[in-house]
């Protein structure tokens, strides 16, 4: 199993306490972030994943490391998924960002 699949499953189980299975992640979204400063730790480049199935009751693991519920990129994706317009990639804090179908 390639090393980016178990790094997959690994942070089900250490971020929700779940486990999944490769089989149940479809690739959902693609998002290239910036926050403009051009410190590397600035630009990031985020993979989403969808499962329908997992082994587990999906928690909060690590409360004392979450700021907030939902950290802005994340809700980013959220409300395109709920709102069944979210193209395949992302560009966020970018002038003129396009995201692509």
């Amino acid at each position: 199993m390639p090393a980016s699949y178990l790094f997959l499953l690994r942070e089900a189980a250490e971020e929700l306490g779940v486990g999944v299975a490769i089989a149940d992640l479809h690739s959902l979204v693609t998002l290239h972030r910036t926050r403009g400063s051009g410190l590397p730790v600035d630009e990031r480049v985020g993979f989403f994943f969808t499962c329908r199935r997992w082994a587990g009751e999906p928690r909060l693991m690590e409360p004392d490391k979450a700021a907030e519920p939902v950290v802005p990129h994340e809700r980013l994706v959220l409300d395109g998924l709920r709102a069944a317009n979210l193209p395949a990639i992302v560009a966020e804090g970018f002038p003129d960002a396009v995201s692509h179908r």
